[in-house]
């Protein structure tokens, strides 16, 4: 066996289809077992079904899934596992808490359902920060407390993929931030691969390594976080996101004095964004601009109460009836520029032209923002 073989990431491989009197969700594609992958798509796009169909609460489907070599369900040779034969984890946008138990009664029933037991009970109350709500009742819990047992129980299950369904959707802003750095730390920590559905394109660009993007039960996108937001910046009038930049670079300077975080463009350029003590803790940002939030200019704007100024290439122009899209390459980085058509011909913009972009700190935008 080649070393290509043995190192190969396990996958979740979906070969299936179920009908809708809406639309029929069909959906041929492996999904590497590992980070955190987004899906997202309009209402009714097949986010959900999607998910109930892996755990196994959506029984009217044809075709096959496998998790990590793992048949769960083959229905030409009549393999239809029951969820809790699956080794997959769900937390729901409602936590489904137990309201009868304590919080330490809700998560000793995942321990006592899970066979083999390898994963260190204090480890996951550890990493939820349960520790002092343990004697707790349920319904003396906040949302976001309860959404944190949910995922605890879930985790102590020991499951192979946790599915996440809108976990933060009933959420303050205060607890979806909390919560998802909480997920990250999570994933990264226990190593357990994620599939995360969200309406929120902001919570996903957070903390999602790959985006699949569904529409009317088909797969639209599919890769890389940023490359795929990019890519759905080319749906014109029947976009499906605020057209954006998105991007991932590491804080240079945590604060310059006057509230602004500098983050490191390239060797040559910066970009800078309102500070946050939540930024004192990372190395690195993650953050987007909207395309309309940037203008363009063909001299360098010295003197200017804007601070961000980046020198770039028009790589692309898409027309969208009375807008214009431009794809401006700066240094490694592509960024997207939304300008009216009469812009665009008065300043006579065309590929390969030398021209700076402008935007204001503000307009660098993270989801804590």
């Amino acid at each position: 066996m080649t070393d290509t073989l043995l190192n190969k990431t396990p996958q979740l491989d979906l070969n299936i289809t179920i009908s809708y009197q809406q639309f029929d969700l069909a959906i041929v594609l492996p999904i590497p077992l590992k980070g955190i992958t987004g899906v997202f798509g309009h209402s009714a796009s097949g986010k959900s079904t999607l998910l109930r169909a892996i755990s196994g609460l959506e029984t009217p489907l044809k075709g096959d899934i496998t998790l990590a070599g793992k048949s769960l369900v083959n229905t030409e040779k009549n393999i239809y596992l029951k969820p809790e034969n699956r080794q997959v984890g769900l937390v729901f946008q409602n936590s489904r808490l137990f309201p009868h138990l304590t919080v330490l009664g809700n998560l000793e029933y995942a321990v006592k359902r899970c066979k083999n037991r390898q994963l260190s009970f204090d480890k996951v109350v550890e990493l939820t920060e349960l520790t002092p709500l343990l004697s707790h009742q349920v319904r003396e819990l906040s949302g976001g407390q309860q959404q944190r047992v949910a995922l605890a129980r879930a985790i102590l299950a020991e499951p192979k993929l946790l599915l996440l369904d809108e976990p933060l959707s009933a959420l303050d802003q205060h607890s979806k931030t909390k919560l998802l750095k909480m997920m990250l730390n999570i994933q990264k920590q226990l190593d357990l691969p994620m599939l995360y559905v969200s309406h929120s394109l902001d919570e996903l660009q957070q903390v999602c390594d790959t985006l699949l993007v569904l529409e009317k039960g088909e797969v639209l996108n599919f890769g890389n976080i940023h490359q795929v937001i990019h890519q759905l910046n080319n749906y014109g009038d029947n976009a499906i996101i605020h057209q954006q930049t998105s991007l991932d670079l590491p804080i240079k300077t945590f604060d310059n004095g006057h509230g602004l975080t500098a983050l490191a463009l390239n060797a040559q350029q910066d970009i800078f964004l309102l500070s946050d003590k939540a930024f004192e803790q990372q190395n690195q940002l993650r953050c987007f601009i909207l395309a309309s939030d940037i203008s363009i200019t063909l001299t360098e704007p010295v003197s200017s109460s804007i601070v961000n100024h980046l020198f770039g290439v028009i790589k692309q122009i898409d027309n969208q009836e009375n807008n214009v899209l431009l794809t401006v390459h700066c240094g490694s980085q592509d960024f997207f520029v939304t300008i009216s058509a009469f812009s665009q011909q008065k300043l006579s913009l065309t590929i390969r032209q030398q021209v700076y972009l402008q935007f204001k700190a503000g307009a660098v935008r993270t989801f804590i923002h």
